[in-house]
């Protein structure tokens, strides 16, 4: 037991390098609260590991000396610009260099809880500007035919594949899924059999119930029915070509080969179908409560951005259709 712990407390040290025993307890504790208490992704948990370990080591080498809790609180703000501008010389972009700032300043966040001090340099530095992207829905007749079973059939594509290529999809655009979303659903939770709702479990491990319309059912229930594999209750819905998880990178490489077949944009990515689903659907008068609730975003302002998107797709109709829209002012 001594031992197991001797040899986590090295490789800690090891990964934060920089920090000493001490500074290393609190950031392992904040990664335990971000994991049980936030209930963030391990993905998302190693990313502001990572966040941290680059700052501490880049701090550590800088000062020539190992990196304390009171050091850290009191890093001045030259030298988290210092760092920023490394990180640009790296090769950083602004949306990167920003997520890693986020990273850090939740650590940050979480010792002054804690009423280890105010570390004012982080609230007064000026963080990267990002130059505002709005989301590139595809038209209604390309998203419907990425979700079109006929449209994944190919020579060497088996059709149970083919089915449940197109059966992701169709989740994807017809309820407004992320990939990891509808990948994630168990066999139990089909909607089949006169099901028309299912149980998503979204970031954070949030939980929503969502409609599934009719032609989304169909696909879902072609697939199972064509799937050789025994699918088993408290399994995956969706399975890999040995039987296995079925991983997302294989649908997005789906999506990158019809892309080229159907003369799509390379914009047109699985994301882009739930864009599509949110503007589609605002665009048929939905309101936006109801959109934020299907999508499961937790602010009403993520879902807000979709209003922007038809507003612009209704001006670019006007222009290229009104016989004087294109008259000088």
């Amino acid at each position: 037991m001594a031992q197991a712990q001797t040899k986590r407390a090295s490789a800690e040290a090891m990964v934060f390098g920089g920090a000493d025993q001490d500074l290393i307890k609190h950031i392992i504790a904040w990664l335990e609260h971000l994991s049980a208490v936030r209930r963030l992704s391990p993905h998302s948990i190693e990313a502001y590991r990572r966040d941290v370990s680059q700052f501490i080591t880049y701090v550590a080498e800088h000062n020539n000396a190992s990196v304390n809790l009171e050091s850290f609180i009191k890093i001045p703000s030259s030298m988290i610009r210092s760092y920023m501008a490394q990180r640009r010389e790296e090769g950083l972009e602004s949306r990167s260099l920003l997520r890693s700032l986020a990273g850090i300043r939740s650590f940050v966040r979480h010792l002054e809880r804690l009423g280890h001090g105010q570390a004012t340099a982080f609230t007064i530095v000026r963080t990267p500007k990002i130059a505002h992207t709005l989301p590139k829905p595809l038209s209604a007749t390309a998203a419907k035919m990425l979700a079109d079973v006929d449209t994944h059939h190919e020579a060497d594509k088996q059709p149970w594949i083919a089915a449940r290529d197109a059966a992701v999809i169709a989740l994807l655009y017809g309820v407004g899924l992320r990939i990891s979303e509808a990948i994630g659903l168990k066999r139990q939770d089909a909607p089949i059999n006169g099901l028309d709702m299912i149980t998503v479990i979204g970031k954070g491990q949030k939980m929503r119930r969502v409609p599934v319309i009719a032609p989304v059912r169909e696909a879902i229930e072609h697939y199972i029915n064509l799937c050789p594999y025994r699918l088993e209750a408290t399994g995956p819905l969706f399975v890999g070509a040995r039987g296995g998880p079925l991983s997302p990178r294989i649908i997005q490489l789906a999506i990158q080969r019809l892309r080229g077949a159907l003369g799509l944009p390379a914009t047109a990515t699985p994301h882009a179908l739930r864009h599509s689903f949110a503007t589609h659907l605002l665009g048929k008068g939905g309101d936006l409560r109801t959109i934020q609730e299907l999508l499961g975003h937790a602010s009403l302002s993520t879902t807000q951005v979709y209003t922007a998107v038809d507003a612009r797709r209704l001006l670019d109709a006007y222009t290229s259709a009104h016989p004087r829209a294109r008259m000088k002012t």
